[in-house]
């Protein structure tokens, strides 16, 4: 399961493991908190509703192209994560959380990832109370009437990388714990990205950072199940997992 706070942050972030683990069998999720209706860049939009229409159509086909088994988009404001109240929007989540059962579940870290935007940083914190509010029985018992149990996840990963925005506000990236080989599927990643077609400005700004990089996908391994031992290095998002 990955959270994300706008259509094009699952391609720009996670678009190649994604793809890499569909491939592999693994069922995906993409829960996107809200439909990018006060993006900057806005098309034929003249509303932000005409744009969060045409929005959730892109996000619909990025997901296609990443082989995304359920795709689903919420209706928070964007630009407006920060204002929303913490209990009821991690309620949504945890719902879909103990629905759904990820065996890991992947967001952005608390900093809002290399732009470092509010709205990423609240996905993340969203994303980190309902990986561990699942779990417990004592949170959200209206859940359990619907015949939705806890769920423990097994891990949690916030994305990072090995560089920074120029001419951005500072940030700090979590450390590199676990590196991704995408492949081939950097070419999928960029497409499933220029599949938001109403975000074509930013293009080739997105292209410019990601190719000189190459095929990796880095990942900070925020919270795990398997306690007591130090962190090495990892290849796999789903090392020490358990069926």
């Amino acid at each position: 399961m990955c959270i994300t706070a706008h259509p094009d942050d699952e391609a720009g972030g996670f678009g190649g493991s994604l793809r890499l683990y569909g491939e592999r069998g693994v069922e995906t999720c993409v829960i996107c908190l809200t439909p990018g209706q006060a993006a900057s860049h806005r098309g034929e939009a003249r509303t932000g509703e005409e744009l969060a229409e045409m929005r959730r159509k892109e996000f619909l086909a990025s997901c296609e192209i990443l082989k995304v088994s359920r795709p689903i988009i919420l209706d928070y404001p964007d630009g407006q994560l920060y204002r929303q109240e913490l209990y009821k929007v991690v309620g949504d989540l945890v719902r879909h959380v103990r629905q759904i059962q990820p065996h890991v579940i992947m967001s952005f870290g608390p900093e809002g990832g290399v732009t470092g935007h509010p709205d990423h940083s609240m996905a993340s914190i969203f994303a980190t109370m309902a990986f561990h509010w699942a779990a417990r029985t004592s949170l959200y018992p209206e859940l359990l009437e619907k015949g939705l149990t806890p769920h423990r996840t097994q891990k949690l990963y916030y994305a990072t990388a090995n560089f920074v925005l120029p001419d951005r506000e500072p940030i700090s990236l979590p450390p590199i714990t676990t590196v991704i080989e995408i492949g081939n599927y950097l070419e999928t990643k960029i497409k499933a990205f220029k599949s938001h077609t109403t975000q074509a400005p930013l293009w080739k700004l997105f292209e410019s950072h990601i190719r000189p990089r190459g095929t990796r996908e880095m990942f900070h391994l925020a919270a795990s199940v398997n306690i007591g031992h130090a962190i090495e290095p990892e290849t796999d998002l789903f090392a020490g997992v358990q069926e």
